[in-house]
C-alpha cells in the first residue's frame, strides 16, 4: 500500500558552503510515512530547535531535502507534473503558526478563501463559492457574517486562525500539517481552535500532524507522537503511553519540565552545544545526540549512536537503555503506532 505522504531517509543541512560556517543537521536521517487510508492525528514535539518544523517544510514541499526523498502518492515531489503538483497543493495544506503573516493586508478576510476556491477550481459562481466559503467558517466555529466584509486586523487572533483552519478545510485535503496553530493566540480560544482540527479528523477523514512543543495538547488531541530531538526521531508511539510512561530520558525531560514552566529560551541555552565537560575537559559526542544532557549516559553513548529499540507494542525508543529489546528491522517510523480512533 503506497502512503500518501512520505519521508525517506530524508537529512536537511544547513549551512556548512561558505568559509568558517558551521553545518546544522535540522533533520537526520528521518523516515515516515501518512497513510491515506487511515485517517490519524498524530503530534510532533520536541523543544525549539529540534527540527519538528523544517521537517513539516519538507513534507509541505516549500523546502528540499540535502539527502533522501519526500514522496506524494509513491512520486518524488521534486518531480510531479503540473496536474500532480496541483494534486499535492490540495490534498496537503498548511496552518501556519502565525496566521497575521499570511493575509495581505489591503484584501478583506475572505479574500483569501475565494483565492482557495478559485486556485482549484471548486465553485461555478460566486454564490456557489459564497456558499461553501460559509460552511466552512461555520464547521470551525465561526460567524459569516463576523467575517465578511472585515479586514484582518478588525479580526482578533482565534479568529484570524480558524479562517486559516477554514482555507485548509474548504480544499477538502487528505492532510493537514498544523506547526504551533495555537501558539499565538490566548488560552480560551486554544480549545476552541484545536477541537476544530479534531472534528476535521474525525468526522471528514482528514490526517493532522500536529506540529508542537506543548506535549499537554498533544496529549489532549493527538493519538500518537514523535518525539524529536536535534533532528532525530528518539521516542515514538501510543500518545497515552508515551506521555504517561516515557522510555527515552529526552522525553522524560520533556514532561518533568511541564510544572516548572521552563521556557523554550532556558531549553535552548542548554542545547547549545553537543559537549560534556569531564574532569575539566569537554567531550564531544560522535553516538547518541543526547549524551551531554542524559543523566544515564554510558561509555556506547559516546561512539555509536542508537538505533530504535521496541519497547512496547507500539512504541519504539532510541536509547541504549533498551538494548535488550528487538532493534527496529525498517526506519520507517509510523510502523510503531497503532493509528487507533
Amino acid at each position: 500500500m503506497t502512503p500518501i505522504l512520505e519521508l525517506r531517509n530524508v537529512t536537511k543541512v544547513f549551512g556548512g558552503r561558505g568559509f568558517g560556517q558551521e553545518k546544522v543537521v535540522a533533520v537526520d536521517d528521518v523516515t515516515f510515512s501518512i497513510s491515506e487510508d487511515i485517517p490519524s492525528m498524530i503530534a510532533l514535539a520536541g523543544e525549539s530547535g529540534s527540527g519538528k518544523t523544517t521537517l513539516s517544510r519538507l513534507l509541505l514541499g516549500v523546502a528540499s531535502p540535502t539527502a533522501g526523498q519526500v514522496l506524494y502518492r509513491g512520486k518524488d515531489v521534486r518531480k510531479l507534473s503540473r496536474s500532480e503538483r496541483k494534486s499535492f497543493l490540495r490534498d496537503v495544506q498548511p496552518i501556519y503558526q502565525d496566521p497575521f503573516g499570511v493575509y495581505n493586508p489591503f484584501y478583506k478576510a475572505e479574500h483569501l478563501l475565494f483565492t482557495a476556491i478559485s486556485k482549484f477550481g471548486l465553485a461555478k459562481s460566486k454564490e456557489e463559492a459564497r456558499h461553501l466559503i460559509s460552511e466552512a467558517l461555520e464547521t470551525v466555529g465561526l460567524r459569516p457574517n463576523e467575517i465578511f466584509g472585515r479586514f484582518p486586523h478588525q479580526l482578533s487572533g482565534g479568529q484570524r486562525q480558524r479562517v486559516m483552519v477554514a482555507r485548509a478545510l474548504i480544499v477538502k485535503p487528505r492532510i493537514i500539517l498544523a506547526d504551533e496553530p495555537v501558539s499565538m493566540v490566548d488560552a480560551s480560544l486554544r480549545a476552541t481552535i484545536l477541537e476544530s482540527l479534531r472534528v476535521l479528523n474525525r468526522e471528514l477523514g482528514i490526517s493532522v500532524l500536529y506540529v508542537t512543543h506543548d506535549l499537554t495538547t498533544a496529549y489532549q488531541i493527538c493519538q500518537n507522537i514523535l518525539i524529536m530531538y536535534r533532528g532525530s526521531v528518539v521516542e515514538v508511539g501510543d500518545v497515552d503511553h508515551v506521555i504517561v510512561d516515557p522510555q527515552h530520558p529526552y522525553t522524560q525531560l520533556l514532561i518533568d519540565s511541564i510544572p516548572r514552566m521552563r521556557a523554550a529560551r532556558d531549553w535552548e541555552e542548554e542545547a547549545d552545544s553537543n559537549t560534556r565537560t569531564i574532569d575539566g575537559m569537554s567531550r564531544k559526542s560522535i553516538g547518541c545526540k543526547f549524551t551531554d544532557r542524559c543523566p544515564h549516559v554510558m561509555e556506547k553513548c559516546w561512539t555509536t549512536p542508537p538505533p530504535l529499540f521496541q519497547v512496547g507494542e507500539h512504541r519504539a525508543s532510541s536509547c541504549f537503555l533498551h538494548e535488550d529489546e528487538p532493534v527496529s528491522d525498517t526506519k520507517d517510523i509510523a510502523q510503531w503506532m497503532d493509528f487507533k480512533a
